[in-house]
């Protein structure tokens, strides 16, 4: 009896499954424009208009079923949103969750090749209108850019465990961005892990070099986390005079804004603020995804209610470093006598 049970367990273990063909439904025809982008993060027309960009680099297939471009796009746009696991966002869409991870990896690596259309660097007429941006927030002069970090939570990774581990406990990339006035990103290194201080992640920048080499003509704002550069201005650490008093609380109005944009961004796709569920690589490229999309939102006026936009504390002695070269004091100084006096 034993045996006959076993005999026809295996039969019907070894037994083809039946094939399911699910109906793949557009969201785009369901939903309204309000409701795509509670969903997706973007209305109808950007959802069209970045998959008119990134169309032609997704995953094709010739199998009957298979599951077109403009799907794969929201199944993506979705995980970025939420951060949920593949296999709800799979359940949702009538997909299954390994689908689901491949056309998020498929869309991030489309995304990331148009990075260079949404994230760069002001430079000749972009730089003079940013610093006319930021003169008329907070009337900090010749300003291209608040740079800053953030850390972004992963998995702890199987390679240099504790490479990622940061101040704070918990395993993470130490993500580098720079703003401008209006919260769009123009610069981001987010390839250090969390263990890594601000300053060297600045010092190793490709950005950094460019500051080095004269390669353009203005300076950013930094915390006390980054040293005093002739063009990285930092907050005095105990301000002795009225222009340097001036010089920290037109520094600390305008350095807001990176910390404002961060919070845009992680309110904006969830992802950035739990845990993502990917190796440090991985999560690298959904983080610069995210940057590129944010960017993309702000171009196309594509952006959430900002009512609830944090704005941290500004601390002028937190994570001091007090390497500030003498040439970057020297050019504080000058500026706080000049136009803070």
């Amino acid at each position: 009896m034993a045996g006959r049970r076993r005999r026809r367990y295996n039969l019907l273990r070894n037994r083809p499954s039946k094939r399911v063909i699910r109906d793949h439904l557009n969201p785009l025809e369901i939903y309204n424009d309000d409701e795509i982008f509670e969903r997706y993060r973007f209305r109808r027309a950007t959802v069209l208009y970045l998959l008119d960009m990134i169309g032609r680099n997704l995953l094709q297939s010739t199998k009957n079923n298979a599951l077109p471009p403009l799907l794969q796009l929201l199944a993506c746009l979705r995980f970025l949103a939420t951060g949920a696991y593949h296999k709800l966002i799979g359940d949702s869409m009538h997909v299954s969750e390994s689908t689901v991870g491949r056309c998020c990896r498929s869309v991030t690596d489309a995304i990331l090749g148009i990075r260079w259309h949404f994230i760069s660097f002001p430079r000749d007429e972009k730089a003079r209108q940013t610093k006319q941006e930021f003169i008329k927030i907070a009337g900090f002069p010749n300003a291209l850019g608040c740079v800053d970090g953030t850390f972004v939570r992963i998995i702890a990774p199987s390679n240099n465990e504790q490479d990622f581990v940061n101040r704070k406990g918990y395993h993470s990339l130490n993500v580098q961005m720079v703003c401008d006035a209006k919260f769009r990103f123009t610069s981001i290194c987010a390839s250090w892990p969390g263990s890594v201080h601000d300053s060297r992640v600045w010092r190793e920048s490709a950005l950094c070099q460019q500051f080095e080499r004269g390669e353009h003509n203005g300076f950013l704002l930094g915390d006390s986390g980054y040293p005093c550069r002739r063009f990285l201005m930092t907050p005095y650490f105990n301000p002795q005079t009225d222009a340097q008093q001036r010089f920290n609380a037109s520094l600390c109005r305008t350095r807001v804004l990176i910390e404002q944009s961060f919070g845009i961004l992680k309110r904006r796709f969830s992802c950035l603020q739990g845990t993502l569920r990917a190796t440090p690589e991985q999560a690298v490229s959904y983080v610069v995804a995210c940057v590129i999309l944010h960017n993309l939102g702000i171009q196309t006026g594509d952006v959430m209610d900002g009512k609830d936009q944090p704005a941290e504390a500004f601390n002028p002695h937190a994570h001091h470093v007090a390497c500030n070269s003498q040439e970057g004091s020297q050019m504080r100084d000058y500026i706080a006598h000049t136009y803070f006096a």
